[in-house]
């Protein structure tokens, strides 16, 4: 009665969504060993940027941290607008053409392969990419369950996105309940996860951050300064210098902070989403400084988790080039003259020097996210 085993029934247990991709691709292959390869992207669509999200790579992946504009893409862009998946076993026809994914599945020697776009009722959301070494390897009942596979994958990956979305719609009902009582507007929670995303990026190759957490990353970072809906206006809307009493109760945010975060996991069932501590970090400790001097734990250097050391440059960056009630927005070359004074101090120096490295970057996120005269 009990003797079929379900080969899928790895998926039911709490793994990492490159885990499953993994698992999923190992149980692919046990039919199929010519799919050597697959991996996942996602689309940010208020910047038309595709960013390699999970591979089914154990190791090192040749398209790790790999992202490209939509609009650079024809062979992409085509596929988008035939709403159909699309099949390739020509390698001249892989590295024709672009500056995207597709010319670089040639530099691994992959010669085939099949691009499938997803969707999320009806919404595109990225694609999923199956390579191979050999040509012509996709027969019909091959294609038959790449697109099975390729739906259980875009199901896994819009399942663990899309359970952040409560979330983040938490931090935006709250800034609508209380009519915008910070100064930190929506285009910044913009601008600044971007930019954590491309000092992530920066870091990969140090710190060996993978794709999935780079996303998770970008994910998260705007929920950085959630605990300031439990602070009240008179801190947090004082235009001059807080009292040291008052400045002790603005601390009290990022505390506040890890209680809401919980609390809405808790409530929203969200307790088994991927990279939670990544969350819990970011929200605790982006206020941390390298050199002790920060709160609440008064960590330093390596004590301090480096996605809540990305955040902190990105949220001081943008803060600097942002027009506030107190002041005017300053430069870029102020504001890195500035980071780099910073860094080793308050500031975690890596990840000052990403950012100021991907300064073409940071301008075109600029150029995206611009502020008018409300911010």
């Amino acid at each position: 009665m009990y003797d079929h085993d379900d080969i899928l029934n790895k998926l039911n247990h709490n793994l990492s969504l490159g885990e499953k991709l993994r698992f999923l691709h190992e149980a692919l292959s046990k039919r199929f060993s010519t799919v050597d390869h697959i991996t996942a992207s996602i689309y940010d669509p208020k910047t038309d940027v595709l960013t390699m999200f999970v591979h089914s790579s154990g190791g090192d992946d040749p398209f790790s941290h790999c992202q490209v504009r939509l609009a650079e893409s024809e062979a992409l862009r085509e596929i988008l607008e035939q709403g159909r998946p699309r099949l390739v076993n020509d390698p001249d026809l892989l590295a024709a053409g672009a500056s995207e994914p597709a010319k670089q599945t040639r530099a691994p020697g992959y010669r085939s392969s099949y691009t499938m776009p997803m969707f999320l009722n009806g919404v595109f959301f990225g694609f999923i990419f199956f390579h191979s070494h050999k040509q012509d390897p996709f027969t019909n009942e091959a294609l038959h369950y790449l697109d099975l596979f390729g739906h259980l994958i875009s199901l896994i990956i819009v399942s663990e996105v899309g359970a952040i979305q409560p979330l983040l719609a938490v931090v935006k009902t709250a800034q609508g309940v209380t009519h915008h009582r910070d100064t930190e507007t929506g285009a910044h929670l913009d601008r600044m996860s971007r930019y954590a995303r491309l000092i992530a990026r920066g870091l990969a190759d140090t710190y060996h951050l993978t794709d999935d957490y780079i996303g998770h990353v970008f994910l998260f970072a705007p929920l950085h300064d959630i605990g300031k809906i439990g602070v009240s206006d008179g801190i947090l809307l004082k235009p001059g210098k807080l009292t040291e009493q008052e400045f002790a109760g603005m601390q009290q945010h990022v505390e506040k902070g890890r209680r809401i975060i919980d609390e809405i996991l808790e409530n929203f069932g969200l307790n088994s989403i991927q990279h939670v501590e990544i969350l819990r970090n970011i929200a605790t400790c982006h206020h941390e400084a390298v050199n002790g001097s920060g709160y609440p734990r008064g960590l330093k250097g390596a004590e301090i988790p480096i996605e809540a050391r990305i955040v902190a440059v990105a949220d001081v960056f943008d803060a600097l080039t942002s027009r506030r009630p107190y002041k005017e927005s300053w430069s870029n070359d102020e504001a890195f003259a500035t980071l780099r004074r910073l860094a080793g101090v308050s500031l975690d120096r890596e990840c000052v020097e990403a950012l100021e490295r991907l300064r073409s970057e940071v301008e075109a996120v600029q150029a995206c996210f611009q502020e008018d005269q409300f911010g």
